[in-house]
């Protein structure tokens, strides 16, 4: 009997929780599994490789701008023919604002990162999962409807298609674009709509792969980190007592390596517990 080689891909993984995402993948996994480090900036793919502590799996950089339409299609082909599959895929890549940033003036990149970025990567490395693959999105606690108004629930609450969610984020910032968020209900802090549309299109495509992913062994699901002690979160607030990137990686990893907890899947998770999404 051989036991097949792993595969992971972290999206967004030259610094912070990816990278540190990485590495934990690589020193879990064996020498002969593959982990994938992937970004938009190759010369930060190729630091962030040679910096790796050695022992573990192979760390391999490959260039992914999930912002580009046709980038995470492209990898996915290109591992399908190297590997056959992928075992665990997480998507890590954002785009950070700051106070001091006009949400008319960046809502455009911010969704085309976070968004459709990850709209893009569910569509397409979710058909390349194996039996007990996972495939997890890194998200936040505002990806909940308890951060929206209620007029707006109904345009995230019960979508089902990935085409169904872009079409929602696509009106959202074509809102506040135009400036007319500003005078309705949508919150001011574009985070929590931007978050509230990844759990939805996690949520959008577990209804339309629960039965085959539960037979399979497949985790999909979304993931809050918590707050993480980075620059950009700095920005924001204090972060001087919270987790490292390194630690606040652990539950990731749980999820990513352990055992699947059936109430996880489709959900948005955090610490191991769901946060509910009404």
């Amino acid at each position: 009997m051989t036991t097949q080689l792993k595969v992971a891909v972290v999206t967004g993984a030259t610094q912070g929780l990816g990278l540190a995402l990485v590495e934990g993948l690589a020193a879990r996994l064996t020498p002969a599994d593959t982990v994938y480090l992937t970004g938009r900036d190759p010369d930060r793919i190729t630091a962030a490789v040679e910096a790796m502590p050695g022992g573990g799996a192979r760390v391999r950089g490959e260039l992914l701008d999930v912002a580009q339409p046709e980038a995470a299609g492209r990898l996915a082909a290109q591992l399908r023919e190297r590997h056959g599959g992928a075992d665990i895929v997480v998507n890590n890549a954002v785009m950070r604002v700051g106070p001091d940033d006009d949400p008319r003036a960046i809502v455009d990149a911010y969704t085309q990162v976070n968004n459709f970025g990850t709209t893009r990567v569910l569509r397409a490395f979710a058909p390349l999962l194996r039996t007990d693959g996972r495939l997890i999105v890194v998200a936040s606690s505002f990806g909940t409807l308890r951060h929206l108004a209620p007029v707006l629930h109904d345009r995230f609450a019960d979508l089902s298609s990935l085409d169904e969610v872009d079409k929602q984020v696509e009106a959202w910032r074509d809102a506040v674009r135009d400036g007319t968020a500003r005078s309705g209900p949508w919150p001011g802090f574009v985070n929590i709509p931007s978050k509230i549309g990844q759990v939805a299109a996690v949520r959008a495509l577990a209804a339309q792969r629960h039965d085959e992913d539960t037979r399979r062994g497949i985790l999909l699901t979304a993931v809050c980190p918590g707050m993480i002690n980075t620059p950009s979160s700095a920005m924001w607030w204090d972060v001087s007592s919270a987790p490292t990137p390194a630690q606040a990686a652990v539950p990731l990893l749980e999820l990513a390596l352990g055992p699947v907890n059936p109430d996880h899947y489709g959900q948005l998770v955090r610490h191991g517990h769901v946060l509910p999404w009404v």
